[in-house]
């Protein structure tokens, strides 16, 4: 868990446009972090997908999930979304359903005959 410690009191804005600033700073802070907050959510539910699909670990799925990204220049949390569409059987663009496939295979454990 996390603290807080208090700023001191040389450190805290004085004037109206220091005030100003200041919430125009923590607003955008606020924005960054709930926008990383449901990207990190999506790149979690896509890693449960892969680990699915693919019979990998979790650790396994996002490094599949991040070379599908790093290959195809497609941001991570992009990937994460279309995978997820995948899921529910919409169909993947070309060049992020071949990268799938191959990253899959590459991290793919021993399979047991039936």
């Amino acid at each position: 868990m996390t603290s807080f410690t208090h700023p001191s009191p040389q450190s805290l804005p004085t004037t109206t446009d220091e005030l100003v600033k200041e919430l125009q700073r923590v607003r955008a802070e606020n924005r960054q972090l709930k926008q990383a907050l449901a990207s990190h959510a999506l790149v979690d539910r896509a890693i449960g997908v892969l680990t699915v699909l693919g019979q990998i670990s979790p650790s396994d799925g996002f490094t599949v999930l991040r070379e599908i990204s790093q290959h195809t220049n497609v941001r991570l949390s992009v990937v994460a979304e279309y995978l997820l569409k995948h899921a529910q059987g919409a169909a993947l663009p070309g060049v992020l359903l071949g990268e799938l496939h191959a990253a899959l295979a590459r991290h793919a454990g021993p399979r047991a005959d039936p």
